[in-house]
């Protein structure tokens, strides 16, 4: 149990019970209903005894969450407050140091990240391997340190260059980004967009502003794959009755007043020479925002919420509260990463989405 996760829910714990008696017969529990329930709490024990040993034995996952308050240590954090588990299944949450290696010798590396990226002409292959072999430092200090984010992105540069925020996805929760989000989305769109249409037909708020997305997509010249996926994520959070005035952030270069991020703790900023219907799904230049600093610029918006998302995971990052549905659509719906429980608005677009028609 735990190879697969070192933190199972009561659900998970529940399922290996069920499959425990199923395999094994003479384990059943005479006079119970299901035959498990016994189980499920003995491996609840099993498991909570089985991460004091590995904490005492130096597993960084498990050890991160020991020395919390008893008899002993009164003035520590109480034993369940303050939690560091995997809560968006991330399968490599916290590795231990690769064998043969230390907090010294891993800071070298990291040296060296820093000296290939400042390079005009730079060795994406060394960075990778490198990036590679220094990740449970880097894991360390965002999730146990939780250092700032502009003092990580400092000391990881590497981390605003697309190909390692992709790869750095995939070491957390060992999925494609790119290739996971984009087949999910082209193969949802037409269903998605009909959803978005008919909700757009009916009254009130989320209605109105539905009906103009849809109405200015309509008048573009123009609609490729680009765009198809730009309307959607565009018109997810007012499906989902959720706001994202201050998620995504338009500008007209041609402004005189300069626009203020410092609020924006997480959003897109999408910017035109001039302002036109037309550069509302495709804008000229589309920057992705961390507490109002600009990390990394992408070619198109599709990319560069995907991008966002994928830093959310790098950065343990909270998701925008005001975006909470849409985000976990994106995770769980989408994305495919723990869909064991979802949001109610969540849940329903999920069962209208995979309806047969």
């Amino acid at each position: 149990m735990h190879g697969y996760k070192a933190y199972p829910n009561v659900k998970e714990i529940s399922m290996v019970a069920e499959a425990l008696v199923n395999k094994h017969p003479c384990l059943k529990e005479p006079g119970s209903c299901a035959g498990w329930y016994g189980w499920k709490n003995s491996l609840t024990f099993k498991m909570g005894n089985y991460r004091t040993k590995l904490s005492r034995a130096g597993s960084q996952e498990v050890a991160v969450n020991s020395g919390k308050r008893s008899k002993n240590y009164p003035q520590k954090d109480a034993p369940h407050t303050n939690i560091k588990r995997p809560k968006r299944a991330e399968i490599n949450f916290l590795p231990n140091f690769p064998r043969g290696e230390d907090a010294s010798s891993l800071e070298q590396q990291r040296q060296r990240i820093i000296d290939e990226v400042q390079m005009a002409d730079k060795n994406l292959v060394l960075i990778t391997k490198l990036m590679d072999s220094t990740f449970a430092l880097r894991r360390k200090e965002i999730v146990c340190n939780e250092i700032p984010v502009d003092e990580i992105l400092k000391r990881w540069p590497a981390l605003k260059l697309e190909s390692q925020i992709c790869a750095e996805f995939h070491r957390v929760t060992n999925v494609n980004l790119k290739n996971r989000f984009f087949a999910q989305l082209d193969q949802h769109t037409p269903r998605l967009q009909s959803l978005f249409r008919k909700k757009a037909s009916r009254t009130g708020k989320a209605s109105e502003l539905l009906d103009e997305l849809f109405r200015i997509y309509d008048l573009q010249d123009q609609v490729d794959v680009h765009v198809r996926r730009a309307v959607v994520l565009r018109a997810l959070p007012p499906y989902m009755h959720e706001s994202d005035v201050s998620f995504f952030k338009m500008w007209d270069v041609e402004q005189t007043e300069e626009l203020n991020t410092n609020d924006v703790p997480l959003g897109l900023l999408l910017s035109n020479q001039t302002s036109s219907d037309a550069h509302f799904f495709c804008p000229e230049r589309i920057a992705v925002l961390i507490e109002g600093n600009i990390v990394i610029e992408s070619s198109t918006l599709a990319d560069a919420f995907i991008i966002l998302f994928a830093l959310t995971y790098t950065l343990h990052l909270n998701y925008p509260k005001q975006l909470l549905n849409t985000f976990d659509f994106v995770q769980k719906v989408l994305m495919g990463l723990e869909d064991g429980k979802l949001r109610p608005r969540v849940l329903s677009l999920k069962n209208d989405l995979l309806a047969v028609v």
